[in-house]
């Protein structure tokens, strides 16, 4: 009776929440094609691979965020040419929402740049979603930090996703930002998860980490008590202006691996090649589809930053004879 449970337990494709860090750092010292062959065997368990979740990102509130974060446009912390802007007008996010359904988005999210959610912003924020829930795309936001009242009253409205990102490991946290805690980040997604709405989290890669903080941070998202639905990847976008606006780009085939690895250890996560596809070339973005990635952003921009046109992403996926998850 013990040997098939045993065996069932150490299948790869099973989600699990025993990893340790030097086990994570493991997968990422595996042989370059013997790591991509084992991420796609992986992702074929659970997923169509020629299939991709196509979401659109709106900026909802753009600027002015009194967060530090290093990496970040919207920073009021640094001179980069962003102006702050009031909450959009839900009838006007809507509008943009029925844009992106008419041109093949399937999921719409509304980014804001916040610490955290105003209790005053409630209302309007709960007729944006309620009203491109109506549309038939899956909701999501990225608003900040929340409370659990907070997050009940996105779930009551209609939110599907809510997206809070770890960044980076915990060790090298504080060189990134430090106007937040890694534990504020944590509490958050706590908040989410006990409100009944998926959790989006993953994390950037570019910001002058090592390798061990890029572990870290997957190690941090396969241990938590359930694995986040959607985990998007950035490849971090230089912004002039900001602390790391002079960083140096990743290796193409360093963040293939952060792709695969993500994918071994969330096997069942929908892993996001999300900011910097802007500057991948249409071959490493078909190395991280095989090595396990089903979804992108669509749309010229993403907040703030370039996005490859809808053309492109219409010939990529021609040219890869892939088609929209359904």
């Amino acid at each position: 009776m013990n040997a098939p449970l045993r065996a069932a337990a150490q299948d790869p494709a099973l989600p699990r929440h025993d990893w340790t860090l030097e086990a994570v750092e493991a997968l990422f010292e595996t042989p370059f094609t013997e790591l991509v062959f084992r991420a796609a065997e992986v992702h074929r368990r659970w997923f169509d691979p020629t299939e991709l979740q196509i979401s659109q990102l709106l900026s909802v509130k753009t600027g002015g965020c009194p967060e530090n974060c290093g990496y970040c446009a919207q920073s009021q912390h640094f001179k980069t040419g962003v102006a702050a802007s009031k909450l959009m007008d839900p009838a006007a996010v809507i509008a943009k929402a029925r844009e992106a359904k008419a041109g093949g988005a399937q999921r719409f999210c509304m980014g804001a740049a916040w610490r955290d959610v105003k209790d005053r912003d409630l209302p309007k924020l709960a007729a944006m979603i309620s009203g491109v829930k109506a549309l038939g795309l899956e909701t999501c936001a990225t608003l900040g930090m929340l409370t659990p009242p907070q997050a009940a009253a996105l779930k009551a409205a209609g939110l599907d996703f809510y997206n809070h990102n770890l960044d980076t490991g915990p060790d090298y946290y504080d060189k990134v930002v430090t106007t937040r805690t890694y534990q504020e980040r944590l509490d958050t997604l706590a908040a989410v998860r006990e409100a009944g709405i998926c959790v989006c989290c993953g994390g950037i890669v570019g910001m002058g980490e090592t390798r061990r903080d890029r572990a870290a941070l997957l190690h941090q998202l396969a241990t938590l008590p359930a694995h986040p639905e959607s985990l998007p990847i950035n490849d971090l976008m230089p912004i002039p202006g900001t602390p790391l606006g002079g960083s140096e780009p990743v290796d193409p085939l360093e963040f293939v691996r952060m792709i695969a690895v993500a994918r071994l250890v969330c096997p069942k996560s929908v892993v996001r090649i999300a900011a910097g596809r802007e500057h991948m070339t249409k071959e490493l973005q078909a190395l991280c589809f095989l090595a396990g990635a089903n979804s992108i952003f669509v749309g010229g921009r993403l907040l703030t930053t370039r996005n490859p046109e809808p053309t492109a992403d219409e010939a990529l996926l021609a040219d890869l004879k892939m088609r929209p998850m359904v």
